[in-house]
């Protein structure tokens, strides 16, 4: 299982990366993708969509199941990754690169420094 330093994570295997800018990236983890299956459609909320933390932002399709997806911080989407549209197993092959599912401007920052960082997460599971 693969949980790269620099991103932080939450309990319901969802990472988010700081852009540095006011925004962040948001996917599911390496064990969340593996445990999930052949991803075979990815549904998201449209951007503008305001969310709380912990708010329901989309679904993934699994063949065997369907899972939500949880939003890491509170914030505002500003972009989904279309290629999941015609690509869903991106999040499987890669789902710290291409497989990002969404972009969300932060409503608070600081949010960001309350989730596990990777030892704290890969010793999670």
């Amino acid at each position: 299982m693969d949980a790269p330093d620099e991103l932080r994570y939450t309990d319901n295997h969802e990472w988010i990366r700081d852009n540095g800018d006011g925004t962040a990236t948001v996917g599911i983890t390496d064990f969340a993708q593996s445990e999930l299956g052949d991803i075979v459609f990815v549904e998201l909320e449209p951007n503008g969509t305001e969310l709380d933390r912990e708010d329901v932002f989309g679904t993934v399709e699994a063949v065997k199941t369907v899972s939500e997806l949880f939003m890491p911080v509170s914030g505002t989407l500003v972009e989904a990754n279309d290629a999941l549209e015609g690509e869903p197993d991106l999040v499987n092959d890669d789902p710290y690169g291409e497989g990002w599912m969404a972009k969300v401007e932060l409503s608070d920052p600081d949010e960001l420094d309350d989730l596990l960082p990777a030892d704290e997460y890969e010793a999670m599971v």
